[in-house]
């Protein structure tokens, strides 16, 4: 069976936890690994602050007490993504307004979301599916126009670019995953990364359960104390270690997926010219960071079937997200618009086996039999 997906490693990962253990003696957070990790994404991708979390719904969390998210106010993101993005704002009392996928993508439509404003709008959360730019520019000019708060989910989107801006630098606030699944991986953990200063100083208190410990540390303050709210969103140095050598080793892994990426691309782009499948579109704005290889069958029967004939032979596809206003827990809170595009991709999208270590053999093994399904 070739898997869905496998963790990859560097070789460095238990060097690196042996050396925050027995070196370092500080495996509890905010420690070295914590500070190289925050310290290596400010410097790359010109955040202007960054901290480490336990995961990206932590991120995400964080950014909702951030903005000040509280009962009543209204957050737009699209239905089309994983329950932490509406969790995160849920939790704080926020009533979410779900908008509708592209075409061409599974990304938030930019041009439905002004229709969906309101007095009550607090902010706009874009999700950038599988790595994939959403229409910045334009969701920050609405944001800028109604004053709006705008949060990306860049779970998905390490390395990857709009227009040369790094993803998750674009908005105020922008939230990272390095669970097992993503190209840079520690098992679990995540990253906010902050963008507008005004955020930095409450960031680091929430981040420190809601003390300003870290300024004592500093020496900025000669005590520290409980000022703020907050919680435990600080991972383990041990994560951190873990996490840094996959940093060191960004390039190389980003490379050899990539080659994958394009190798399955145009082994079933004569699918694609025979209508039988669509495959990625990249917007000419957006990089393409290689997180994910996915494809869209033209029916929810012929995804179901395509999915159960590559594990009978061997390869391990799966579906992905169901479109959240339709979910048990808020179908009865949705206000009922159709949102068809999304649906569509919930019904039929399917994505590939991708890691690092998936052989060019092993790519050409799965587009053989996906194209022996076809015919």
């Amino acid at each position: 069976m070739i898997a869905f997906n496998k963790p990859y490693l560097t070789g460095k990962e238990a060097h690196y936890i042996f050396q925050a253990v027995y070196d370092n003696h500080h495996i509890s957070g905010n420690g070295v690994f914590t500070k190289k990790c925050q310290t290596f994404f400010e410097q790359k991708y010109g955040f202007k602050k960054t901290l480490m979390t336990t995961s990206c719904s932590d991120a995400l969390e964080m950014a909702a007490i951030l903005v000040g998210i509280k009962e009543g106010d209204e957050v737009i993101m699209p239905s089309y993504t994983f329950v932490s993005t509406a969790n995160a704002f849920v939790r704080q009392g926020a009533k979410i307004i779900f908008a509708d996928s592209e075409k061409e993508t599974p990304n938030i439509d930019a041009d439905k979301i002004e229709a969906l404003i309101t007095p009550k709008t607090k902010a706009i959360v874009p999700v950038h599916y599988a790595g994939m730019a959403c229409d910045m520019d334009k969701i920050m000019e609405l944001a800028q126009k109604y004053n709006l708060f705008v949060v990306e989910d860049a779970a998905q989107a390490i390395d990857s670019y709009y227009k040369g801006k790094p993803l998750g630098s674009i908005g105020h606030l922008g939230a990272f995953s390095f669970h097992e699944t993503k190209n840079i991986q520690a098992g679990e953990g995540g990253l906010l990364a902050i963008n507008d200063e005004q955020f930095i100083r409450r960031a680091e208190i929430i981040w420190e359960k809601g003390t300003n410990r870290a300024e004592f540390f500093r020496g900025e303050v000669n005590k520290y104390g409980w000022v703020d709210v907050g919680s435990s969103f600080l991972p383990s140095d041990m994560i951190a270690a873990f996490l840094y050598a996959q940093l060191e080793n960004l390039e190389n892994i980003q490379a050899k997926r990539r080659k994958l990426w394009t190798q399955y691309y145009n082994g079933l782009k004569p699918l694609e010219e025979k209508g039988l499948l669509q495959l990625p579109c990249i917007p000419e704005y957006a990089s393409n960071n290689a997180h994910m290889f996915f494809l869209v069958c033209n029916k929810y029967d012929e995804r179901q079937k395509l999915i159960s004939f590559l594990k009978e032979n061997g390869i391990y596809a799966v579906f992905h997200y169901i479109s959240l206003h339709k979910s048990a827990f808020y179908e009865n809170k949705h206000d009922g618009r159709l949102l068809d595009r999304c649906d569509h991709y919930s019904d039929t999208l399917v994505r590939l086996p991708f890691y690092f270590e998936l052989t060019n053999s092993d790519v050409e093994r799965i587009c053989s039999e996906i194209t022996r399904f076809f015919s």
